[in-house]
């Protein structure tokens, strides 16, 4: 039996993807500047991503009401969308809400090119943009980081310990716009061709919310994608 509900949240506007403004690098070294070293788990959001993560809580909590568990990747800016969120409900609301960490649901690695310009980028790894093209978004690898097809690995861990620990339940998972590509794949029953890249206009924007919810035959059914509710801010298809 699968949980009674899924419900899936990118998490709201960070940091780097206001520096990034939704490029794979960074434009120059004065976009880089206020997030430079700053690991991926730290990155915290902006004052737009704390509004926008509030105003898709006031939203979550009247359409989809509590829910029984709640997972967010232990990053800073899912843990500080998930608060976000939470904070549309009351403290008893809050006090049946378990809230847990799960490193499966964490953003891909992107390697050694985390922290650099698309010029560095390409002056260090000057076949990578031929790799790409060769493997495709889904199977290359950022050089020492991980593919999407890595990550749908531990997302269907992920999947398979949420379905055992929750069946009949309702879970709200906050996480990251690499691994919601990844979770499709493994709840729509993608392609390998399908999961190459979002089409254009629907990678998943900050705060998107995605719903599932079991079908006839108990298997996880998208209900809706990536629907929006907040007015602040811009979204962005980063990580």
């Amino acid at each position: 039996m699968k949980p009674s509900l899924l419900v899936i949240v990118r998490h709201a506007e960070s940091a780097r993807n206001h520096a990034k403004k939704g490029s794979v690098y960074f434009a120059d070294d004065a976009a880089r500047r206020v997030v430079r070293g700053t690991p991926d788990h730290l990155i915290a959001l902006t004052d737009d991503g704390h509004k926008q993560a509030e105003q898709t809580g006031a939203a979550v909590r009247e359409r989809f009401g509590t829910f029984d568990a709640v997972y967010h990747s232990g990053y800073t800016r899912t843990i500080q969308t998930a608060e976000g969120i939470l904070a549309a409900y009351t403290a008893e609301e809050r006090a049946r809400m378990p809230v847990r960490t799960d490193l499966y649901i964490r953003e891909r690695d992107a390697g050694y090119t985390y922290d650099m310009t698309t010029a560095e980028a390409e002056q260090a790894f000057p076949w990578l943009n031929e790799y790409w093209r060769t493997f495709g978004g889904f199977f290359a690898r950022p050089p020492g980081g991980e593919s999407l097809a890595d990550v749908v690995t531990r997302v269907n861990t992920f999947l398979e310990a949420v379905e055992r620990a929750h069946a009949g339940e309702k879970v709200l998972v906050v996480t990251h716009g690499g691994t919601i590509r990844c979770l499709r794949f493994a709840l729509d029953r993608w392609d390998y061709e399908r999961a190459l890249g979002w089409p254009d206009g629907q990678e998943p924007a900050n705060c998107g919310v995605t719903t599932y919810r079991p079908d006839s035959g108990d298997a996880l059914a998208l209900v809706d994608y990536n629907q929006v509710y907040w007015t602040v801010g811009s979204a962005d298809d980063g990580s």
